[in-house]
C-alpha cells in the first residue's frame, strides 16, 4: 500500500511539473460585450533543443489569430474573438498527452498541433475521445492519420510522399548505389527512414547500413566509424536539426566521403548557422513548394520577419494556414463547436498561404508537393519540386 501510494504521489507530482512547464497565452484579454470567445489550442516544443522550431510554430499560429481578430470575423451571427492557448509538449510523448488533456479541460474549440509526429500521434487519441478538431501543421508520419480519427487533419504532405521523393532522388538523380541510413527512432524518424529505404531500393540502390540513435544523442562517432567501413555514397539521417548539426560535423571530421541528406527536419536556417561549412552541399526536403512560390509566401515572410525580427524557421506558414482552415470551417458551420464544424472541415477548400488546402478521407492534404533543396554557398537553394502543382526545376 505504501509503495502504491508513493507511486501515485510521484505521478501526481510529475503531472503537476509538466503542466507547470506549459505556457498558456492569449492574444488579448478583451472579451467584453457579446463577443463569441473562441479558444484555439496550440502545442509544440517551446523549451529544449527544438524550441526554435516550436516558437516558429507558435508565431505562425499567433499571426493567424491576430489577423482573424483584426478582420472582425462573424460566426453564427456573432463577432468572434479568438484566444491562443499555447502549451509546451517538450517533444515528449507523455508530456504531450498531459498537454492534450490540459487543452481539453480548458475547453478549447480546436487544436493546432502538435509539431512532432511522436507527440501528435498519442495526443490525437485524447482529442478524438473528446471530439476536438486537431490540425497538425508539421507532423508527417503516416501513422498519424492512419489511426482513423475523424478529428485529425494535416496541412502538409506526409512521409509516404516525402520519403519516396527523397529515396528516388538519392538513387536516380544523385546516382547513390550504396546508402547508409541513421534514424532517431521517433515516429517521424522511423517513418521517413522506412519510406526512404523502400524507394531507394526500388530505384536500384543498396542499403549497406541501417543504424539507430535517439533524438537526444550528440556523439555519433561510433556509429559513423562503423558506417565508414561500408563506404557509402550517401548517408541519410532521419531526424531533426539538433542532431543533424553534430552528425554532419562529425561526418566531415572523420573524413567520411559521402553525400549527406535529411528530410524536412534538416531544412532550417539553424542547420546552416550551427553546422557552418560542414553543411555545405547537404540535401534536404520540405513538403510544399518553396516559400517564394507559395500563393501568399512572399508577403507572409515579409510580415513574419517584421513582427518577430527573425526569418521563418520551418512550419510557420503551415500553422497560419491551419488556423485559417479551422476558422473557415467554423464560419461555414455557423458554430465553433467541433462536433458541428468537423463535417465542414473534412470537405473544406481553402486558398491558403502555402497552397489550396483540401483533405482526403483520412484527413491528409490532397495533392501535396515535396521540394528538394541543397546548401550552396551557405544558403538553401531549390533543386526541384515534385508533385502538387506542375514540377518546377531551377
Amino acid at each position: 500500500m505504501l509503495r502504491n501510494s508513493g507511486a501515485l504521489l510521484f505521478s501526481a507530482l510529475l503531472a503537476s511539473m509538466l503542466l507547470g512547464c506549459g505556457k498558456s497565452e492569449t492574444t488579448s484579454t478583451n472579451t467584453s460585450g457579446d463577443a463569441l470567445v473562441v479558444k484555439i489550442g496550440a502545442a509544440a516544443p517551446l523549451t529544449g533543443a527544438q524550441a526554435h522550431i516550436g516558437k516558429d510554430n507558435e508565431n505562425g499560429t499567433r499571426m493567424a489569430i491576430e489577423d482573424a481578430n483584426a478582420r472582425g470575423i462573424m460566426i453564427g451571427g456573432r463577432k468572434a474573438h479568438f484566444e491562443l492557448l499555447s502549451e509546451d509538449d517538450q517533444t515528449d510523448p507523455k508530456a504531450a498527452t498531459i498537454v492534450a488533456q490540459k487543452l481539453v479541460d480548458a475547453r478549447v474549440n480546436g487544436v493546432i498541433g502538435h509539431l512532432n509526429s511522436g507527440t501528435t500521434i498519442p495526443a490525437a487519441r485524447i482529442y478524438n475521445d473528446n471530439g476536438i478538431a486537431q490540425i497538425s501543421p508539421s507532423a508527417t508520419a503516416v501513422a498519424y492519420t492512419a489511426q482513423g480519427y475523424k478529428t485529425a487533419f494535416r496541412v502538409m504532405a506526409n512521409d509516404a510522399q516525402q520519403g519516396r521523393v527523397l529515396g528516388e532522388f538519392a538513387a536516380k538523380n544523385l546516382q547513390a548505389r550504396n546508402i547508409a541510413v541513421i534514424d532517431d527512432r521517433t515516429a517521424y524518424g522511423q517513418g521517413i527512414a522506412d519510406e526512404f529505404i523502400k524507394a531507394a531500393e526500388a530505384s536500384g540502390a543498396q542499403i549497406v547500413a541501417h543504424e539507430y540513435t535517439s533524438d537526444k544523442a550528440m556523439d555519433f562517432t561510433a556509429v559513423l566509424t562503423s558506417i565508414k567501413g561500408k563506404k557509402p555514397d550517401l548517408l541519410f539521417y532521419a531526424g531533426m536539426d539538433p542532431q543533424g548539426v553534430p552528425l554532419v560535423k562529425q561526418l566531415k571530421s572523420l573524413g567520411l566521403n559521402a553525400k549527406f541528406m535529411m528530410g524536412d527536419g534538416g531544412y532550417t536556417p539553424k542547420m546552416i548557422e550551427l553546422a557552418g561549412a560542414a553543411a555545405e552541399g547537404m540535401y534536404a526536403s520540405l513538403p510544399g513548394v518553396p516559400l517564394d512560390q507559395m500563393p501568399g509566401g512572399r508577403e507572409f515572410a515579409k510580415r513574419y520577419e517584421a513582427q518577430f525580427k527573425q526569418p521563418i524557421q520551418l512550419y510557420a506558414p503551415y500553422c497560419y494556414d491551419a488556423v485559417n482552415v479551422m476558422i473557415s470551417a467554423m464560419q461555414k458551420a455557423g458554430s465553433v463547436e467541433s462536433a458541428k464544424y468537423l463535417q465542414e472541415l473534412a470537405k473544406i477548400s481553402h486558398d491558403g498561404v502555402t497552397a489550396k488546402i483540401m483533405f482526403d478521407e483520412k484527413g491528409d492534404l490532397k495533392g501535396g508537393a515535396i521540394t528538394l533543396y541543397q546548401v550552396k554557398q551557405g544558403k538553401w537553394s531549390v533543386i526541384e519540386t515534385v508533385g502538387g502543382a506542375p514540377a518546377a526545376k531551377h
